[in-house]
């Protein structure tokens, strides 16, 4: 029982409880975490309920914020059944404290989904992510069974399910160099054919040693040839995204969204960039200043001190000895987190974007700056792309709602460019906009001056 916060301890933090450990019913070729199993030889791979019951008051204790959220991740969590989620929603009321709000969130590959399943977690508002990796040949190329069948067609049946049900879904969608390549393709997909409104792309970076990768590895592909994966080495698997297609990929939907979508259609990542243009809390550790908020726990309750560094060096302890809360609070963990920034090369921090960008996640800062610094992001130079082409838009959306204006006005201001555009482009002969004085206001309608807006 807590009966006293120790220093420092955040007031609110995240964790991602793995109930079945790395166990999943998919061989995802790039899957980083199937290897985790190797971390716990001889395992069942099954949270006791003794331990669910433990992390739950832990948790709950824990946290001095209106509202706490279970977030079970894996491996894949529905192995567990629906009785484990059951007594979880059980035991969350049983320790639920007056004034607390108890939600519940659940990352799955949706194969395993089916009506029971979706009636449970609409009645009791579980937010679902869904693993996709866009239209079926895209999906399907990494995203396979055990025995190495194609699981397109059981996931779209299991969200199906989820639609019937009325249960508020995502998806998360990794970019590789199999789909990296077709982003309003992907787009597309989602948002017209399954109909999502909330998107996640995450970029797959698989480090590995010289030794191990050769000069052109694929590296693993299946559990059975799959090593200890730490974040170690400074090459990448040919599965890897390149820091140029992220950024292509990036401003290519991001172009789509600013005409058509803002407002309807939520894209992780162009709602954090608008959050850091605008000086609030990103809601994203990867583009945060400081990091060590969002947790992992294992099965048998190690906690970790990140999803992606789930390895021996970053077990911060298990919560069956310690509070949950000391360990969150630990010197170890708040290190960890001043990491990120104290880490950062002198190139990234003279950057025009690090406000946006903050070097991004550790576990990618393994290259050199330009005069030979190590840290740098793998994934840099997508990110100083899509920072730079937002720019303007974010500026303009940012001043909307600084004057209590939807950020959606800039769908109508990018119309207005796109028609002046296509005027100067059937006229070449002429200038895009009558003339004007440099202080009168821009006839581009964003609302400011001539000179600050198109008289640049």
């Amino acid at each position: 029982m807590l009966t006293a916060f120790p220093p420092h301890a955040p007031r609110a933090f995240h964790v991602l409880v793995k109930p079945t450990g790395a166990t999943c019913n998919l061989d995802c070729a790039y899957c980083f975490f199937l290897s985790k199993e190797m971390l716990y030889p001889g395992s069942r791979f099954r949270m006791a309920d003794d331990l669910l019951e433990i992390y739950i008051r832990q948790l709950i204790e824990s946290h001095r914020v209106p509202e706490v959220q279970l977030a079970f991740q894996g491996g894949e969590p529905t192995l567990m059944g629906l009785p484990f989620f059951r007594r979880a929603v059980e035991l969350a009321e049983q320790y639920r404290q007056p004034g607390t709000t108890i939600s519940y969130a659940l990352q799955t590959n949706g194969t395993l989904l089916d009506d029971e399943w979706a009636a449970f977690l609409a009645a009791n508002r579980f937010l679902i992510g869904i693993s996709l990796d866009g239209p079926r040949a895209m999906h399907d190329q990494y995203r396979v069974d055990k025995g190495g069948a194609p699981t397109f067609d059981r996931v779209i049946r299991g969200l199906d399910a989820l639609k019937r049900h009325g249960v508020e879904w995502n998806v998360l969608c990794t970019l590789h160099r199999g789909n990296a390549g077709h982003p309003l393709e992907i787009y597309h997909f989602f948002r017209d054919e399954l109909g999502a409104e909330f998107m996640q792309f995450i970029p797959i970076v698989e480090r590995m040693g010289e030794t191990a990768a050769g000069e052109e590895a694929e590296g693993w592909s299946s559990w059975r040839d799959r090593p200890l994966y730490t974040q170690t080495g400074e090459r990448t698997t040919l599965r890897s995204i390149t820091a140029e297609q992220y950024g292509a990929f990036l401003c290519a939907i991001f172009d789509e969204w600013v005409r058509r979508d803002v407002g309807r259609v939520y894209v992780q990542m162009f709602d954090v960039a608008l959050a850091n243009w605008y000086g609030a809390p990103s809601g994203l550790c990867i583009h945060s200043a400081i990091c060590g908020g969002a947790l992992a726990m294992e099965h048998n309750g190690d906690l970790y001190s990140c999803d992606h560094f789930v390895e021996p060096r970053y077990r911060l302890g298990n919560i069956r000895q310690e509070h949950l809360i000391e360990l969150v609070a630990s010197e170890r963990q708040l290190e960890f987190g001043r990491d990120k920034f104290n880490s950062l090369p002198r190139y990234c921090r003279a950057c025009d974007v690090r406000f946006a960008c903050h070097g991004g996640c550790p576990k990618d800062r393994f290259i050199l700056t330009p005069d030979g610094e190590p840290g740098l992001n793998y994934l840099c130079a997508g990110y100083k792309q899509f920072f730079h082409h937002v720019d303007e838009a974010m500026r303009f959306m940012v001043e909307e709602l600084q004057n209590e204006r939807p950020p959606a006005n800039i769908m109508a201001h990018v119309a207005r460019q796109d028609a002046a555009a296509a005027r100067a482009a059937a006229r070449p002969d002429a200038t895009a906009y009558p003339p004007v004085g440099r202080n009168a206001p821009c006839p581009c309608g964003s609302g400011r001056k001539y000179k600050q807006c198109h008289g640049r």
